[in-house]
Protein backbone atom coordinates (compact mmCIF):
# COMPACT_ATOMS: atom_id res chain seq x y z
CA UNK A 1 0.00 0.00 0.00
CA UNK A 2 1.36 3.50 -0.81
CA UNK A 3 0.58 7.05 0.40
CA UNK A 4 0.30 9.85 -0.74
CA UNK A 5 3.26 12.26 -1.06
CA UNK A 6 0.35 15.06 0.81
CA UNK A 7 0.55 13.17 3.43
CA UNK A 8 3.91 14.22 4.74
CA UNK A 9 2.98 17.82 6.67
CA UNK A 10 4.37 20.99 4.77
CA UNK A 11 3.96 19.20 1.06
CA UNK A 12 1.22 20.50 -0.62
CA UNK A 13 -0.08 19.66 -4.08
CA UNK A 14 1.37 21.72 -6.19
CA UNK A 15 4.57 20.45 -4.92
CA UNK A 16 3.11 16.73 -5.21
CA UNK A 17 2.32 17.15 -8.87
CA UNK A 18 6.43 18.36 -9.55
CA UNK A 19 7.31 14.96 -7.25
CA UNK A 20 5.00 12.73 -9.63
CA UNK A 21 6.46 14.29 -12.68
CA UNK A 22 9.75 13.82 -11.44
CA UNK A 23 8.54 9.72 -10.85
CA UNK A 24 7.79 10.40 -7.17
CA UNK A 25 4.20 9.14 -6.38
CA UNK A 26 4.26 7.93 -2.96
CA UNK A 27 5.35 9.15 0.31
CA UNK A 28 7.16 6.05 0.51
CA UNK A 29 9.32 6.83 -2.53
CA UNK A 30 10.08 10.26 -0.99
CA UNK A 31 10.77 8.69 2.39
CA UNK A 32 13.43 6.49 0.64
CA UNK A 33 15.35 8.86 -2.12
CA UNK A 34 15.45 12.03 0.61
CA UNK A 35 15.07 15.42 -0.12
CA UNK A 36 18.09 15.90 -2.20
CA UNK A 37 17.90 12.64 -4.42
CA UNK A 38 13.67 14.09 -4.97
CA UNK A 39 15.04 17.46 -5.87
CA UNK A 40 17.35 16.19 -8.11
CA UNK A 41 14.74 14.05 -9.84
CA UNK A 42 12.34 17.34 -10.30
CA UNK A 43 15.60 19.32 -12.16
CA UNK A 44 16.21 16.21 -14.25
CA UNK A 45 12.27 16.22 -15.41
CA UNK A 46 12.36 19.60 -16.36
CA UNK A 47 11.53 21.59 -13.23
CA UNK A 48 13.43 25.30 -12.55
CA UNK A 49 15.68 25.10 -9.62
CA UNK A 50 14.21 27.10 -6.58
CA UNK A 51 16.36 27.45 -3.60
CA UNK A 52 13.29 27.91 -1.39
CA UNK A 53 11.40 24.80 -2.87
CA UNK A 54 14.51 22.54 -2.16
CA UNK A 55 14.89 23.50 1.40
CA UNK A 56 11.28 23.36 1.89
CA UNK A 57 11.40 19.77 0.74
CA UNK A 58 14.26 19.01 3.36
CA UNK A 59 12.62 20.34 6.28
CA UNK A 60 9.01 18.68 5.22
CA UNK A 61 10.64 15.72 5.59
CA UNK A 62 11.76 16.34 8.85
CA UNK A 63 8.74 17.78 9.40
CA UNK A 64 9.51 20.84 10.04
CA UNK A 65 8.08 24.38 8.59
CA UNK A 66 10.09 25.68 5.64
CA UNK A 67 10.29 28.88 7.35
CA UNK A 68 12.15 27.41 10.09
CA UNK A 69 15.61 26.96 7.98
CA UNK A 70 17.74 29.33 9.18
CA UNK A 71 21.23 30.50 9.94
CA UNK A 72 24.14 27.90 9.23
CA UNK A 73 21.70 25.25 8.29
CA UNK A 74 20.34 27.39 5.49
CA UNK A 75 23.26 28.24 4.82
CA UNK A 76 24.97 24.38 4.56
CA UNK A 77 21.32 23.58 2.81
CA UNK A 78 22.45 26.26 -0.17
CA UNK A 79 26.07 25.11 -1.04
CA UNK A 80 24.15 21.27 -1.18
CA UNK A 81 21.51 23.10 -3.46
CA UNK A 82 24.03 25.14 -6.06
CA UNK A 83 25.95 21.56 -5.82
CA UNK A 84 23.08 19.55 -7.16
CA UNK A 85 21.54 22.64 -9.61
CA UNK A 86 25.18 22.68 -10.96
CA UNK A 87 25.54 18.81 -11.51
CA UNK A 88 21.80 18.37 -12.74
CA UNK A 89 20.52 21.50 -14.30
CA UNK A 90 22.90 22.51 -16.98
CA UNK A 91 24.74 19.56 -17.79
CA UNK A 92 25.50 19.14 -21.66
CA UNK A 93 23.85 22.95 -22.35
CA UNK A 94 25.99 25.64 -23.97
CA UNK A 95 26.70 28.78 -21.34
CA UNK A 96 24.39 30.55 -23.83
CA UNK A 97 21.37 28.03 -23.08
CA UNK A 98 22.01 28.37 -19.75
CA UNK A 99 22.10 32.01 -19.52
CA UNK A 100 18.96 32.14 -21.44
CA UNK A 101 17.35 29.86 -19.15
CA UNK A 102 18.56 31.85 -16.45
CA UNK A 103 16.66 34.77 -17.60
CA UNK A 104 13.10 32.82 -18.52
CA UNK A 105 13.44 32.25 -22.27
CA UNK A 106 13.35 28.92 -22.56
CA UNK A 107 10.19 26.55 -22.18
CA UNK A 108 10.72 24.30 -19.54
CA UNK A 109 8.79 21.66 -21.23
CA UNK A 110 11.56 21.75 -23.80
CA UNK A 111 14.71 21.67 -21.32
CA UNK A 112 17.25 18.92 -21.73
CA UNK A 113 16.58 16.48 -19.57
CA UNK A 114 19.91 15.63 -17.15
Amino acid sequence: MTTPVTTIKYIGPAQAKALAEAGIHDAETLRAVGAHEAYGRMLASGHAPHFIGYYALVMALQGRPWNDCKGQEKDDLRVAFDALKDARHDKGRSELEAALDMIGVIDPKIRRKA
